[in-house]
């Protein structure tokens, strides 16, 4: 049985594929992993290869299985109906397990190499997996429509999910971005330096954000939603740690209720467009990283 395996990832575009050699699944905003199983030893792998399993121990212990298997999928916290990247940062800082989800969307081995079978044939297994030893929650089957996948992308518009990734029916998995799996997305997505916050009693009301062009910091506009309460008490707490006296963006704004930072970390935002203004328009906050 075979370490980590470098995953399969999606090539972006901006229309999604018909016909009935494609598969397409909801896009979910979370984690990807990658769960081993070997004669009851269990090992839990980020995208990048990094062990995790102590974090996601709940998710390894679900995988009550004989034998050899690797399963590809993705990590969640739903909130709201939908996935919440933010949401699931605040369990993982927490400590906790207990709203975290598996969707499980792929099967790499099984007592086996199963990667040169059939996108198609290789769900079919992964569902028999799942089913014939009665795994459950925390542990979810992705799954799949077969056909008119803008028909599916514009359902997933309406619910506010980030999209869908359709996946070639006939294809083998390989570890690279290539055209077998294509992803489209119903907002854009982007990492921006926070340049201010305004306060709030608990934590944070909304973030300013800049964008770097060139030597230039410009200002972009502001995000005040996509966190619950204890998120934005951590951003407070990592924002505290690097307040800055004075604005520093190439040119400064007005902004009376704002609290100035060292553009040290970076906030990941969904948004719509950008508007005439060069500001961005329906944004939501994902995340919070350290440059």
């Amino acid at each position: 049985m075979p370490g980590f395996i470098k995953p399969q990832l999606a090539t972006l575009r901006s229309k999604a594929p018909n016909g009935d050699r494609w598969l397409h699944e909801i896009k979910f905003d979370g984690y990807r992993v990658q769960v081993h199983v070997n004669s009851g030893r269990k090992k839990v792998y980020t995208r990048t290869g990094l062990d995790w399993t102590k974090r996601f121990s709940v998710i390894a212990g679900a995988f009550d299985i004989p034998g050899q298997a690797i399963v590809d999928g993705e990590v969640v916290v739903v909130h709201e109906g939908r996935t919440n990247f933010s949401e699931l940062q605040a369990e993982l800082a927490a400590g906790r397990q207990d709203r975290l989800v598996f969707y499980a969307f792929d099967l790499l081995w099984r007592d086996g190499d199963l990667r040169k079978l059939p996108q198609i044939e290789r769900k079919k297994l992964l569902l028999d997996l799942l089913g014939e030893n009665d795994i459950g929650l925390p542990v979810l089957f992705s799954e799949h429509l077969v056909g008119d996948g803008q028909k599916m992308f514009e359902h997933a518009a309406k619910l506010n999910w980030e999209g869908i990734i359709s996946k070639r029916a006939d294809a083998p998995y390989r570890s690279e971005r290539g055209e077998a799996w294509v992803k489209v997305k119903t907002v854009q997505r982007e990492k921006f330096p926070v340049v201010g916050f305004v306060k709030d009693p608990s934590g944070v009301a909304a973030l300013y954000l800049g964008k770097q062009e060139g030597k230039e910091l410009r200002y972009i506009g502001k995000v005040g939603t996509g966190w619950s309460r204890t998120v934005s008490s951590q951003i407070r707490k990592q924002l505290d740690t690097v307040v800055s006296p004075k604005s520093k963006l190439t040119k400064p704004i007005r902004k009376p209720k704002a609290t100035w930072v060292e553009p040290t970390f970076v906030a990941d935002v969904e948004y719509r467009d950008i508007t005439s203004e060069g500001l961005l328009r329906a944004s939501s906050f994902k995340g919070l990283f350290r440059k």
